[in-house]
This record gives C-alpha cells, structure tokens and sequence, in this order.
C-alpha cells in the first residue's frame, strides 16, 4: 500500500477510544444537474474540488478505501488518493509544524464516496454489490459520480456506476521469531452476564446469549490463533475470578478449543484489578511459563477513577531470565464530564489528555520500584493507552526510556486501529532497555481494525477472527 511522500517519511522517523465525538453527517446539497455532458477524468486529487462542483468526472487513479465507519448510518466510504490516511498524531507531534502538513496532506487526499441522500441508515447502498465485504485498504478503480461540495468544504462524489470490488484479501496470522511470544489484545467489552446463560443484555458487549456465544468463538479464534505464552486482555468484565467470572469462561474456553494438552491460566489479582465494570487481566500458558511471586497493581492517583487500574505479574519461560507483563488501559478520549486540563485542548488528542499522561509518568515511577519484587527491570507495557504514538502520554513513556516495540523491530507503517478514516494505534507494546534487547520481532494481526462493523457477531457475524473486536491484536517474540 502506497502513502505520500510526506506521510512515509514523518513515519520513517517515529520514535519508538473510544473516541470522542461521532461523526455526524453534512447535508449534501440538492441534486442538480452535472455542469456538461462531458466526464471529467481526473488522474489525481484535484488542487480545489469545488471548481469540479456538479460536474461529472471519473477517477482514473487508484483509490483506497481509508474507512468504512459512515456507511451504515450515512452510506458512505472513506477513499483517499496515494494510500491510507493516517492519524496526524500517529506520525507527528501535536503542536508541530509536521502535524499541521500531515492534517492538510490528508485533506488533499480524502474524498467522501455517497449514496446520494440525506437519509440515515439507508440500508443497502446502490452503488455495492449485495452482501459486499469491505476492508480498509482495499483498492478501488474506475470511480465515477457527481462531485458534490458541501456547506464545510467537504468533497464528496455521488457515485453514479456501481463499484467493482477487487477480490477480498485477508492477512494469514502473523509469524513472529523468538522462543517467548507475547500479545495485546483489547477484547471490545466481553461481559458473560451472569455466568449460567442469563444476564442479558450486559451492561457492555452482548445483548443476547447468541450474541456471547458468537463474540467468544471470535475472541477465542483470534487469541489461540496468535500462539502467545503470555497474552495481555483489556476490556474484561469486572466480575471477579470465580468460575463463572467472564475470565474463568474464557479461558476454559481457550482450553476446550485448544484439546488436549490445553494449559491456559489466569493471574488472579485477588479482586478487580479495580471497580471499573471493565478491567485488563492476564493469561498465560502453563506449560510455557512460570509465574514469579504474586501478581501487583497499582490503584492511586488516576488509575481507577479514571483510568483502567494496571495489572503486573512476573514470568519465567524455562530457564530464562524472568520479566514483567503489564496490562494497561488508560482513559479514553471521551470528553463526558472532562474539564480543565482534561477539557479538549483542540490539539488533536482530544479529552482527558491530562490524566493520561500523568497515567503515563505514575507508571512508570511505579514500576521504578519494582511492585512485583523479581529484582529484574525487563519489562513490556502493554495495552490500549488511548493514546496516537506521538501523542503525549506516549512521548513522556519514550522520554522515560520506554521504547515503542515496532520501531525497535523496524516494523514500517503498524496501525491497530482505524476511525474515522484515518489510521493509527491506541495500542502499544513499550518495552524496557532490557526487554528491547531480547525483542526478535512484532507484528499486528489486522483482523478487526480494517474490517467493517457488520462482519462482527453483532450483525453478520462472518465466521473466523474477522471483526472479533474494533481493535487488533499485537504479537512479540522475545528470546527467553
């Protein structure tokens, strides 16, 4: 997949949600004739669309679908010119000149494709096949339609030739080298109502047994898939450990679908960690590794009130030197009830900036003093921060010593999440000095971030990983 010149280079140089608002639809203006007979063929992004307004044209350029989020409710896609959107924040630092070139090359490229109306939730939209299956970054050729530009600017082209779709392509799970295998994983609320079939709808997930059935087979696809020894989760019911806690079921889950053999574990923090209705937690394998001493977590400051509590817990993989898992999930990005500091700075990191970032510096003074007692400072913090790499919450951890794990593999381009059109990472694996030097390589498996929302068990519930959650999971090897 191609991006601009200006993108690829700002991501050559990385060190190293929910989201706000919703979208919310501008009313196209009303139909009116194209202004000639003619179509207009355009072979790039045109400098100014609203000198095409009206008119006819067809796009002879490739365009990639950058988003899909609009189309039930709008329909409409996302498409850009020369490759994915990418979040400005992901490739540059907020406040930076670098940041401002990345909004305006976005919005060079971007082009909205519509149905044609104003009505919400259209249901099918004539310009896709039936049942058609999307995935960002998909390829699309031949575009025509009617460039329409509404009351902000925003160019939009009602599409007048139904798409031609290329052939669905869906990444094989990722092979990472190392002896020690390590994931991340935000699980979208897996709540298990009460354990025994009933409790629905949950306060978050599933609405219906069906629905939890269908959401755990996804889930649990995607995780035994990944083939980790340690795997961090975020978004677990807060229900305790019991055996009818939505983490015991799981991984009894794990392990049925596994077979013999199947060694799948908990860390057991005694209590939440927190009371948050959702909570990170941790599994692992026991035949792969060893818990060291007792799992810690940290419940001050604003781990709790705000953000999720950490869990760490220390692991050996046979006679390996021991290192410390931390499962992260700090405050999203949600402005309800922020104020002050934490208020919109209209900086591109959107509310409760503040409080993630003094999430980011407790942190890391707290496992300064080595809470899970090992005596070792290999470490991976892993998780959903809520955070684009170059946000600040990120920057304080990098300027901690933290290093980003795919900058460290030299992975090009990762992205876990996509919104909005654009793509980025919330989630992120930060590794100590020490852990970086035993890091073989990372990857993300992109089977939800690029997917559309009705593949999921909530709607179609297309069988497989895809759409298992709005966010991919990430996979390290380690040598022991």
């Amino acid at each position: 997949m191609r991006c601009s010149p200006l993108v690829f280079a700002l991501l050559l140089a990385l060190p190293g949600l929910a989201p706000a608002a919703q979208p919310q639809r501008v009313a196209a203006p009303a139909a009116r004739p194209a202004k000639a007979a003619a179509t207009v063929t355009l072979t790039a992004a045109p400098a100014d669309w609203r000198a095409l307004d009206g008119q006819a044209v067809r796009i002879a350029a490739p365009l990639t679908l950058a988003g899909t989020d609009g189309l039930a409710r709008f329909g409409e896609l996302t498409v850009a010119f020369d490759g994915r959107l990418w979040q400005p924040s992901e490739v540059a630092a907020p406040r930076s000149a670098g940041h401002s070139q990345v909004a305006a090359d976005n919005a060079h490229r971007r082009l909205l494709l519509d149905d044609g109306s104003t009505a919400r939730d259209p249901g099918p939209v004539a310009y896709l096949p039936a049942g058609a299956t999307l995935r960002t970054g998909m390829v699309l050729r031949n575009v025509e339609g009617i460039v329409r530009v509404d009351d902000k600017g925003t160019p939009r082209l009602q599409v007048t030739r139904p798409l031609v779709l290329p052939r669905l392509a869906r990444p094989a799970v990722p092979v990472v080298p190392g002896a020690l295998h390590v994931a991340a994983f935000n699980l979208e609320n897996f709540f298990n109502g009460d354990g025994q079939g009933g409790g629905f709808p949950t306060l978050r997930g599933a609405r219906t047994l069906a629905e939890h059935q269908a959401q755990k087979a996804k889930l649990v696809g995607t995780i035994n898939a990944l083939g980790a020894d340690v795997a961090a989760l975020m978004e677990l019911e807060n229900d305790g450990y019991g055996p009818q806690s939505a983490i015991a079921q799981l991984v009894d889950a794990l392990n049925a679908d596994r077979g013999a053999g199947a060694d799948w574990r908990f860390v057991d923090a005694g209590k939440g960690p927190g009371e948050n209705p959702i909570r990170v937690g941790i599994l692992y394998r026991a035949s792969r590794v060893t818990p060291v001493g007792a799992p810690a977590t940290l419940e001050q400051g604003p781990f709790g009130p705000h953000s999720r509590v950490p869990l760490a817990q220390a692991f050996r993989a046979g006679k390996g030197a021991p290192f410390v898992v931390v499962a992260n999930h700090f405050k999203s990005k949600g402005c309800a009830e922020a104020s002050g500091a934490d208020a919109d700075q209209k900086d591109d990191q959107a509310c409760w900036n503040a409080t993630r970032v003094a999430s980011a510096t407790l942190l890391d003074q707290w496992l300064a003093t080595d809470p899970t007692g090992i005596g070792s400072t290999d470490a991976v913090l892993l998780g959903d921060f809520n955070a684009y790499a170059m946000e600040d919450p990120i920057r304080t951890l990098h300027e901690a010593g933290w290093r980003d794990a795919f900058a460290v593999a030299k992975v090009e381009r990762p992205y876990s999440y996509v919104y909005n059109g654009m793509s980025g990472r919330l989630d992120h694996a930060l590794l100590s000095p020490g852990m970086a030097a035993r890091l073989r390589g990372a990857a993300e498996w992109h089977t939800n971030a690029d997917e559309a929302d009705d593949v999921g068990y909530r709607d179609r519930n297309e069988k497989g990983p895809w759409r298992s959650s709005d966010h991919d999971p990430l996979l390290l090897g380690f040598d022991r």
